[in-house]
């Protein structure tokens, strides 16, 4: 249960560490801030975007590890490692966004992070759905 606490806690910190980082572009841009939104390449609108997909995943990862973690309190150490390389891939793929060029350029932090987590999201997901037939 340790992992899937420290799991979900930093997940949780990500998204507020994000949703500070848009609220502190915003102020420094809020002249401009409409030209700004539209520009591919802003900082805001990179901010907006990593907060932004940041929230589409990270709700769902925290309930699969909660989840797992309350039913398997003593869990095996790779389904531990999974939980905190879903963790590294949400981190990552911030990373990616924030550095990017511009928020459709492609990068190789975006591409391993989302790639992280839909391998990582995936596997707790058949983990969860199979401990579950177990109680049928």
């Amino acid at each position: 249960m340790a992992f899937a606490l420290l799991s979900v806690g930093l997940m949780g910190l990500l998204v507020f560490v994000l949703g500070w980082n848009v609220s502190r572009v915003r102020g420094s841009v809020m002249h401009t801030q409409a030209e700004e939104e539209g520009n591919p390449r802003s900082a805001l609108r990179k901010a907006v975007r990593a907060h932004g997909n940041c929230v589409e995943y990270v709700p769902t990862l925290s309930l699969l590890i909660l989840a797992l973690g309350l039913r398997m309190p003593l869990m095996p150490m790779w389904i531990a490692a999974v939980m905190l390389i879903a963790v590294a891939a949400r981190y990552v793929h911030a990373a990616g966004v924030l550095m990017s060029e511009n928020i459709y350029a492609p990068n190789r932090l975006k591409f391993i992070g989302a790639l992280g987590t839909y391998v990582t999201g995936s596997i707790l997901s058949i983990l969860l759905v199979l401990h579950a037939a177990r109680l049928f």
